[in-house]
This record gives C-alpha cells, structure tokens and sequence, in this order.
C-alpha cells in the first residue's frame, strides 16, 4: 500500500472530506462468487477489480469502497461454489450508494466490474445512464474487459490468471491443475472458447480462453500498469 490510505471503510469523515476536497472520485469494485477452475479463488472477479481501483486511487486520487461480492449473469451458474443472484438486489444496493455519495459531495462515482458477463456491464451502464438523466454525480461504468490490452479478456485462463498474479501471486497455484506434459488441453479447431471446457473430464474444465499454464508471472505487473494506466485514463477523460 501506498503512504496514503485510499481504502473507505479505514478512513474517518475527516480524511474523506480531505480525499474528496483533493479528487472527489470514489470507486466501487464490482465482482461474484464464481469458479475459476482448479488454480483460482472464487472471489477473483471482486478482488481483480478492488485492486486495480486501489492501484488507480493510489496514482490519481480519490477513495475506494470495499467490492461488492455478489454478480449476475455469465454462464457459470452451475459451477461449484458459484453465487449468481438476479440483478434487483444489485441495483437496489447501487442506486442508494450512488444517491448518498452524491449528497455527500462525491462529483464522480467509478463502476469498476472485475465480472463482465452481458447482463452485468448491462446491469451498470443503465446504472450510469440513469445518473446522467438526474444530473446529480458522474457514475462510469468500467470492466477490465473494456480495455485493449496485450492480453484479451478471458474466464480464468491466462488474462485473469496474469492480473491476479500481480495483485495476489499467493493466490495463483497453477500447479493444482493437470500437468501439461500429461494432460494437454485437447480443444477441436483450436477453440479454447468451446463447449467441451464445460466438462469436468477436461484438463481445463471451467477455463475459457489460453491455457493459463502458459502463466508468466513476468508478464504480470505489465499487465496490471497497463490497465490502470487505461482506468486513469478513462477516469480523467469525464473529469477534464
């Protein structure tokens, strides 16, 4: 952590007001509860999301909320240890999180959604447009799929795997899934987007994208500079 503390729940009304008065932006990371094979926490979609909201308030100022751990959507629902719930709660929680920020003085609230299956990014953008039809507070919705990166977006193979390395390598253990040598990911057309990673007798079961056994930990602080060099950006972009 840096020598200033941008984490909400840590701070008193007095070093918010101070946080607000130098960049009244306030993040909230968004995640679920969901499977990420055998190599991965459940919760990576909320804690890939807290830390890059941690790194980018950091850098650029303003505070972070804790994540919030329940999602929708994705097709994940089956999983073991996955909790999806319908996107009322959700919004309902949102709505008045947003609302009291607003009166509180915060000019820019940041959806920063680590889970980005449709019917979440739909969830947040109608969050945001409805903040702008009020006119009260600037809310963005943001996803680590939004940005371009060196590495596509994918479902616990080597994009979310690399991310979670640079924010909590102790949490990555690549070596609880099947050997490479002995159980190479058999994929029809090269398709590691296909259905045949939804059966457990695949070395990959629940992974969708590039085999994350391919995992550089090299590759990962790059990976986390680059998004939130793109986050700072977006953020500073509706600001300017």
């Amino acid at each position: 952590m840096s020598a200033r503390e941008v984490r909400i729940e840590l701070l008193s009304p007095a070093e918010i007001d101070a946080a607000m008065a130098e960049r009244p932006v306030v993040y909230v990371p968004l995640g679920t509860y969901e499977f990420h094979g055998a190599h991965l926490p459940i919760g990576l979609d909320a804690l890939s999301a807290h830390g890059i909201c941690l790194a980018a308030a950091e850098r650029d100022g303003g505070v972070v909320c804790p994540p919030l751990y329940y999602g929708t959507g994705g097709g994940h629902g089956a999983y073991p240890w996955t909790i999806m719930v319908e996107p009322e709660p959700i919004l309902s929680l949102l709505r008045t999180t947003i609302a009291q920020l607003a009166k509180f003085g915060v000019r820019q609230v940041v959806l920063m959604s680590g889970h980005f299956p449709g019917e979440q990014i739909e969830m947040i953008q109608a969050l945001a447009a409805e903040a702008r039809a009020e006119g009260t507070v600037r809310v963005d919705a943001l996803s680590v799929a939004m940005a371009r990166l060196a590495l596509a977006p994918d479902h616990a193979a080597i994009f979310e795997t690399t991310l979670l390395g640079a924010l909590r390598p102790e949490l990555v253990h690549v070596e609880r899934l099947p050997p490479l040598e002995s159980a190479p990911a058999i994929d029809p057309n090269g398709n590691s987007m296909g259905p045949q990673r939804h059966e457990k007798s695949h070395p990959l079961y629940g992974i969708f994208g590039p085999d994350p056994r391919h995992y550089d930990p090299a590759a990962a602080q790059p990976l986390l500079k680059a998004m939130v060099d793109w986050v700072v950006g977006r953020v500073r972009d509706q600001t300017s």
